[in-house]
C-alpha cells in the first residue's frame, strides 16, 4: 500500500484524455478518475470553498468547471492501491466519492489503479468462499477481539473435510480488515483455487495492534517491547499462540497439526511473522515474510532444527 504525501508543485503537461472511474469509488460515481498515465483525476462539489487540493505531492492546481465544481489531477502514480485525502481549505477530508478503507491508522479514502496483472484479484463467475466476521475473546488482552475468517468454497458443504490454515497480518497503520478488503485476499484464493493453482485453506486475519492508542507520554516509535508503532509484539504473540489458534482449532474445522499451519504478513505484520513464527516452530511450518526484513541464518540458534521442521 502507498501512503501519498502533501501538495506540492503543480504540473504543467496536459494528461492524456482516456478517463476511466476508478474501481475502488462507491457504487455510481464517476471520480476520482484514471487514465493510461496512472494520473488520477478529481472532481469535488465544494461551492464555499476557498481551496481545494489533495494529499498527493505535485498534483495539479484544483480549479472550478464550468458547473461549479473544482477539478484536478495528480502525476502518474504506480498502479496499484494509494491512501490520500481532499484539502478543502487547508482540512484533510475523506473524498465522498470513494469507498472507505483502513489505512494510515484512520478509515479515509484511497484510490486504485488497476494493475496490469489485475485479472488475478478480479471478481469472477467462480466457486466463492465466504470472509467471515467473527468475534472471540482474548484471556491474554483481556478483551473482545475482532478477526475475519476466509472459508475456501464447500467448506459448509463437505462438513467432514478439515483444511490447512493461513495466519496472515496486515502492515502498519491498517487492521484486520485490510486483506479482505484492500488486498482481496478472498477474490485471489477462490481465483487460484478454480484454476488449479491452490490447495483450499483457511486464512486468519487478525489486528497486530494489542497494546491500543499511544499514550501522549509514550516512548518514540519503535522504543521498547512495543516495537514499531507502540504496538505490542509481545502481547500479540500471545494472543496469536494462546488464544486465536486454540479459538480457530476449536472453531473452524483446521487441520490443528504444525506441518498444516502458516504464518505470514506484509511489513508490520511481516515483521511479527518474523519474530512469532520462528520462536514457535511447534505451531508453525511455513513463514512469509513480505517487506518485513528477511530470516538470516545467524537468526537461527538451531539450524538443523530449523530446517527439519
Amino acid at each position: 500500500m502507498i501512503l501519498s504525501g502533501q501538495l506540492c508543485v503543480a504540473q504543467t503537461a496536459e494528461p492524456v484524455n482516456d478517463w476511466k472511474p476508478c474501481p475502488s469509488n462507491q457504487a455510481g460515481k464517476q471520480y476520482p478518475q484514471y487514465n493510461s498515465e496512472g494520473r488520477v483525476k478529481f472532481r469535488i462539489v465544494a461551492p464555499e470553498a476557498k481551496s481545494v487540493g489533495c494529499t498527493f505531492r505535485d498534483s495539479s492546481e484544483f480549479k472550478k468547471g464550468e458547473d461549479g465544481a473544482w477539478y484536478g489531477h495528480t502525476r502518474p502514480l504506480d498502479e496499484g492501491f494509494h491512501y490520500y485525502a481532499i484539502k478543502i481549505d487547508g482540512a484533510e477530508v475523506p473524498d465522498p466519492n470513494s469507498r472507505y478503507y483502513f489505512g494510515s491508522s484512520r478509515w479515509g479514502s484511497a484510490v486504485e489503479i488497476p494493475a496490469t496483472d489485475a485479472d488475478f484479484y478480479a471478481l469472477k463467475n467462480v466457486p466463492h468462499g465466504q470472509l467471515r466476521e467473527v468475534h472471540y475473546f482474548s484471556k491474554s488482552s483481556d478483551k473482545l477481539r475482532r478477526i475475519y475468517v476466509y472459508t475456501p468454497p464447500d467448506y459448509d458443504k463437505s462438513t467432514r473435510k478439515r483444511y490447512p490454515v493461513l495466519y496472515l497480518q496486515h502492515g502498519g497503520g491498517e487492521n484486520e480488515t485490510g486483506w479482505g478488503s484492500q488486498g482481496h485476499a478472498g477474490l485471489i484464493m477462490d481465483n487460484l483455487i478454480a484454476e488449479g493453482k491452490a490447495k483450499p485453506f483457511i486464512i486468519v486475519m487478525e489486528n497486530g495492534g494489542v497494546s491500543g492508542p499511544r499514550p501522549t507520554n509514550a516512548a518514540p516509535v519503535g522504543a521498547g517491547p512495543g516495537g514499531r508503532g507502540g504496538f505490542n509484539f509481545s502481547a500479540f504473540e500471545k494472543v496469536v499462540t494462546e488464544d486465536l489458534i486454540p479459538y480457530i482449532d476449536a472453531n473452524f474445522r483446521t487441520i490443528a497439526k504444525q506441518p498444516q499451519r502458516a504464518m505470514a504478513g506484509l511489513s508490520m505484520g511481516g515483521m511479527q511473522t518474523r519474530s512469532i513464527a520462528p520462536a514457535h516452530l511447534d505451531k508453525f511450518s511455513h513463514i512469509g515474510v513480505f517487506s518485513g526484513g528477511s530470516i538470516a541464518v545467524t537468526n537461527i540458534t538451531d539450524l538443523a532444527a530449523f530446517k527439519r521442521r
